[in-house]
């Protein structure tokens, strides 16, 4: 028994914590449970696995709405011209303004 709390895990009580006058057969030592690092340590990674879930299903939906708007955008544009019935006279461009010249 190489630690003074390992004398009294296992029983051994020193004369010097019995108070004068005590009967030592009456003695009762209470021990504090050692310290379990499970529920941090699980609740640290439950947290990161949680968070890196949410970023991947927050980055999934955000790739497919602009997958969505990007079909859509792509079957207005083949669509309209049909719809308004000038058989491709009208098409849709993306006016960008000059830049003035120097």
């Amino acid at each position: 028994m190489i630690r003074p709390d390992a004398q009294l895990r296992s029983g051994h009580i020193p004369s010097e914590l019995i108070p004068p006058g005590t009967n030592p057969r009456k003695v009762v030592i209470v021990h504090t449970a050692p310290r379990s690092w499970t529920g941090p340590v699980l609740l640290v990674l439950v947290a990161t696995v949680g968070l890196c879930g949410l970023v991947y299903v927050t980055t999934v939906a955000v790739l497919s709405l602009i997958q969505v708007a990007a079909t859509t955008a792509a079957a207005i544009k083949t669509a309209v011209p049909t719809l308004i019935g000038g058989g491709g006279l009208i098409t849709l461009a993306l006016k960008v303004p000059k830049k003035p010249s120097k």
